[in-house]
């Protein structure tokens, strides 16, 4: 059993960092939420989500939310039940179709998380790696992505970014830093 701290884990697409992220929520010994952002809107889609549930197994609850991350977060998070968010990234696309501004949904969720010492997980892709979005509605995207991804970072004593499967810890404030190591 590892205590867990708040942690973000940052990645690419299909870096790892999902599998990565549960793997830190098996280890604390804790009932497992998992919160899920993402809509089944496609057969793609579907698929992965029928992937994601399968890797986690039966042992864990699930629930799905799209937009309405902090109130099923101050739901279910509890110190004996570890909550994992997959993924921020979803959740923001969600709230910028859904019209809602994400700086104020960022800076709701980054005073939430800091405020907060319960075993939570939130994943999210890192997007600023690569080439510059052709479109507005691109740029703004990545843009609202690094000011979520750079305030989460900030609120949490745990950053992990994971490329290939691996791991490389960019923050470690936790009093389990040594321990938690994947």
């Amino acid at each position: 059993m590892t205590k867990l701290e708040p942690t973000l884990v940052l990645g690419g697409a299909r870096s790892g960092k999902s599998t990565f992220a549960e793997s830190l929520l098996r280890k604390s010994g804790l009932a497992c939420t998992y919160l899920a952002t993402a809509t089944a809107d496609d057969d793609e889609m579907q698929q992965r989500i029928i992937r994601h549930r399968a890797r986690r197994g039966e042992s864990w609850h699930t629930v799905e939310e799209p937009l309405a991350l902090m109130e099923v977060l101050a739901r279910e998070s509890k110190e004996d039940c570890a909550v994992l968010v997959d993924c921020l990234t979803l959740w923001l696309s969600n709230l910028m179709h859904a019209g809602r501004d994400p700086d104020i949904e960022t800076a709701r969720l980054a005073e939430w998380v800091h405020g907060s010492a319960l075993p939570i997980v939130l994943v999210s892709n890192e997007v600023g790696l690569g080439l510059v979005p052709e479109t507005p509605l691109g740029r703004g995207f990545r843009d609202a992505q690094g000011r979520l991804n750079q305030a989460i970072a900030a609120a949490v004593p745990d950053v992990a970014f994971v490329a290939a499967g691996l791991p490389l810890w960019l923050k470690r404030c936790s009093r389990a830093a040594v321990t938690a190591q994947a």
